[in-house]
């Protein structure tokens, strides 16, 4: 790893771009589980405890790359609280408000699911922003770790696939239809990837 910079620390603004950038390109080639505050602070030229004091976590920081509030991502994670049985209706829905929300949130999703099509470093982030918490919330429920990993896979690609239908392509039926109605037809199917087979 390259040694962190010596002499004069830049101003706070540049500090905080700099990290960042950094964790921006750390986060698209190693994915949000594999890097590391230590990572992304080495990137930088800066030590760790500095990028600590201007992102509390790296959640935090995730949320800063994605350009929403810190308070998306632990929305999403809440979500998979509370009884079982209904843990689809809550994860659609979390995800789903979350896309047609506040828009300080939403369009910085959506501009990123936009540059997606045709930038990979856009892809990887926006591929860790719904998966990630997916697979981490339902791993510790299921003891296949593939098993995991292909139920994360398959609910955040349905989930995006019906943004994509309203927000993106636009069908007509599909972007007109009131978002409750949507959530309404679309949890069961999330619950049944979810949790079908498991005990609930």
């Amino acid at each position: 790893m390259p040694p962190s910079r010596r002499g004069r620390r830049p101003g706070a603004s540049g500090t905080r771009q700099a990290i960042l950038d950094a964790a921006r390109a750390r986060f698209a080639e190693d994915g949000y589980a594999a890097a590391t505050i230590r990572k992304i602070a080495s990137d930088a030229g800066v030590n760790a405890a500095l990028v600590m004091q201007f992102y509390r976590s790296k959640d935090e920081l995730f949320a800063a790359v994605m350009s929403i509030s810190p308070g998306a991502l632990s929305r999403i994670e809440q979500a998979f609280d509370g009884p079982e049985q209904a843990l689809g209706e809550r994860v659609t829905r979390a995800h789903l408000t979350l896309w047609e929300g506040d828009p300080r949130d939403s369009e910085s999703l959506l501009a990123m699911l936009r540059a997606a099509i045709s930038r990979p470093q856009a892809a990887a982030q926006l591929r860790e922003f719904i998966q990630a918490r997916l697979l981490k919330q339902i791993r510790p429920r299921l003891r296949d770790d593939h098993d995991a990993a292909v139920r994360s896979g398959l609910a955040s690609s349905m989930l995006m696939g019906v943004i994509v239908g309203r927000r993106i392509v636009q069908v007509p039926a599909l972007a007109e239809e009131d978002l409750e109605s949507v959530i309404r037809r679309v949890a069961p199917a999330i619950q049944t990837v979810l949790t079908g087979g498991m005990e609930v």
